[in-house]
């Protein structure tokens, strides 16, 4: 089986969070067998989705992580911008039949929390990126799964 192939599409707006956010998806890709075979930067949150297009029309890409922090500010804006990113990102993964990893921060979020959660996320959206890469090459969960949590319950609790 070869190593899934990824694209890193990423924000330069809030570099202080997406800088160590890229950082820790490669280490991640790295440690899962994955192979980063371009990043790409944009300016802002809201040109992912472009960014995500270009690198899913290449060959040797087989997946696309995109990673962003939208910070709340005084006005609804932030939800806005996550609002149509992700509405653009669903869309191009459907189309391409290449899957996304949605690493971007926000709505909502404040300077704090997305420091506490920016290797979380950007760990996250690289696993999920890869088993989604090899569910839809080889039709199941890749073998090699070392950073992924052990299988949690979603069952509802019973009252």
């Amino acid at each position: 089986m070869r190593k899934v192939r990824l694209g890193i599409a990423v924000s330069s707006f809030n570099s202080e969070i997406t800088k160590p956010m890229l950082a820790h998806a490669q280490s991640v890709a790295k440690k899962m067998g994955a192979q980063v075979c371009g990043v790409m930067w944009v300016p802002g949150a809201y040109e992912l989705p472009l960014a995500s297009k270009k690198l899913l029309s290449r060959r040797d890409i087989d997946a696309v992580v995109a990673l962003g922090a939208v910070i709340r500010g005084k006005t609804k804006h932030d939800e806005a911008i996550c609002f149509a990113v992700s509405k653009a990102l669903a869309f191009l993964q459907v189309k391409s039949c290449k899957p996304i990893g949605f690493g971007v921060l926000g709505p909502g979020i404040s300077w704090k929390q997305a420091q506490l959660r920016m290797k979380e996320h950007a760990r996250r959206s690289v696993e999920a990126a890869v088993w989604m890469a090899s569910l839809v090459r080889e039709g199941k969960k890749p073998k090699s799964t070392p950073c992924l949590p052990k299988s949690r319950s979603h069952k509802p609790k019973r009252r």
